[in-house]
C-alpha cells in the first residue's frame, strides 16, 4: 500500500507539471489581460506599467518558475479579474460543480445498472432493443444539444399537435406527448442551504433539487448510454461462463445468480471505467454550466478565457489534474479491495 501510494503521488507531480507547463506554453495565445483589467481611456504608459508590476513583461521561464515556487506553498496567483487568490475563487464554485457530478453520477448508477443487466438478460426483446437504439442516440448527440431540448420540453413547455381533432384519441395523443414546463434552467436557485465555509447545497431544499434536476439530467446523458452498453456487454459475457452454467445446473435461485455472481464480476471493469468517466464529467461540465449558467468551475473557467484571466485558467487546469489523479488513485483502491486476486503494485496474486 506504501509502495503504491508512494508511486501514485510520483504519477500526481508529473501531471501537475505537465498541466503547468501546457497551461503557461498557452498563455500567450488567450488575448491581453491588461484590456481586460482596464478601459480604453487608460494611457498606455499606465498599461506598460502595470504589465510590469504584474511580471508579463518577464520571460516565460521567469514567470513560471514564479508560479511553481508559490504552487508548493499553495499559493496558484492572485486572479486578474476578481483580484483575490485564484484558488479562493475556485474553492467557491466548487462545491456547485460536485453537486452537479455527484447527482449525474448517481443517475448513471441508478439507470444504468438494471438496464444494462435487463438488456442481458433478455438481449432479444422488444424493450431491450429500443433501450440499444436510444443508448446510440444518447452516444451521438452533443451535451449542449441535450440541454437546450430538456429546457424547451421541461422549462418552457411544448404543445403537440400530431394528430389533428380536439376530441377523441387525436386530442388525447396531443395532450400525452405535449409538457408543461415549469422546471427551473437557470442558476441554483435562492433557497439553498449553507453547509461549511463557501459550501451551499442543493440536496437540502425542494427547490435546490428542482434546480439541479435538468443540469444533471444533460450532465448524465453522456455518460449514461456508454455505461449501458458496458455493462451489457460485460454481464453476456460473464453469463456464458463455466461458473455461472455451474451455478444454473445446482439449481440456484435466477435473480441469485444474476444479482449476485454474474453482477459482481460485470462491475470489476465498471469500477474502473466509470472513476476515468467521473474525472471526464468534471471537464464537460463546462457546456453543461454555460447553457444553465450554473455557478460552478466549468462557467468560471470559460469566463476566466473570455476575461483572459490567466492565473485562475492555469489553477482551474491544476485542481482538475488533481481531481482527475484523487480519482483514478481512488479507484484503484476500490478494485483492489472488489478483487483481492490484483494487488496494487500491479502483479496478479
Amino acid at each position: 500500500m506504501a509502495a503504491f501510494l508512494i508511486k501514485r503521488l510520483g504519477h500526481a507531480i508529473l501531471v501537475m507539471l505537465v498541466i503547468s507547463l501546457v497551461a503557461f506554453a498557452i498563455q500567450n495565445n488567450l488575448g491581453d489581460p491588461i484590456a481586460s483589467m482596464v478601459g480604453q481611456s487608460v494611457p498606455e504608459s499606465e498599461r506598460a506599467a502595470l504589465r510590469e508590476q504584474l511580471g508579463l513583461n518577464d520571460p516565460f521561464i521567469t514567470q513560471y518558475l514564479r508560479f511553481a515556487a508559490g504552487a508548493l506553498q499553495g499559493d496558484l496567483g492572485n486572479s486578474y479579474f476578481y483580484r483575490e487568490p485564484a484558488l479562493d475563487v475556485i474553492l467557491r464554485h466548487l462545491p456547485a460543480t460536485l453537486e452537479l457530478v455527484f447527482a449525474a453520477s448517481l443517475l448513471i448508477l441508478v439507470l444504468s445498472v438494471p438496464i444494462g443487466v435487463f438488456a442481458a438478460i433478455k438481449p432479444r426483446s422488444l424493450i431491450s432493443r429500443a433501450f440499444m437504439s436510444v443508448s446510440i442516440l444518447g452516444i451521438s448527440v452533443p451535451v449542449f444539444l441535450t440541454a437546450i431540448v430538456l429546457i424547451q420540453l421541461y422549462s418552457i413547455g411544448m404543445q403537440f399537435t400530431l394528430f389533428p381533432g380536439d376530441t377523441g384519441w387525436g386530442a388525447w395523443l396531443n395532450g400525452l406527448l405535449s409538457t408543461q414546463g415549469g422546471l427551473p434552467a437557470f442558476g441554483r436557485g435562492n433557497q439553498l442551504t449553507h453547509i461549511v465555509g463557501s459550501w451551499w447545497t442543493n440536496f437540502a431544499s425542494l427547490d435546490g433539487l428542482r434546480h439541479l434536476i435538468l443540469p444533471a439530467i444533460s450532465l448524465a446523458s453522456i455518460m449514461l448510454p456508454l455505461f449501458i452498453r458496458l455493462i451489457r456487454a460485460e454481464m453476456l459475457e460473464v453469463l456464458q461462463s463455466e461458473y455461472v452454467r455451474f451455478a444454473r445446473a445446482k439449481g440456484l435461485h435466477l435473480r441469485r445468480i444474476y444479482f449476485l455472481h454474474a453482477l459482481k464480476n460485470t462491475m470489476l471493469p465498471v469500477i474502473t471505467v466509470g472513476g476515468v468517466q467521473i474525472g471526464t464529467m468534471v471537464a464537460y461540465t463546462i457546456l453543461t454550466e454555460t447553457v444553465f449558467q450554473w455557478p460552478g468551475m466549468g462557467l468560471m473557467f470559460l469566463e476566466a478565457i473570455n476575461r483572459s484571466d490567466i492565473p485562475l485558467i492555469t489553477a482551474y487546469l491544476m485542481i482538475v489534474g488533481v481531481i482527475f489523479v484523487v480519482t483514478n488513485t481512488l479507484v484503484d483502491l476500490v478494485y483492489g479491495l472488489v478483487n483481492p486476486t490484483v494487488k496494487l503494485t500491479g502483479s496478479a496474486a
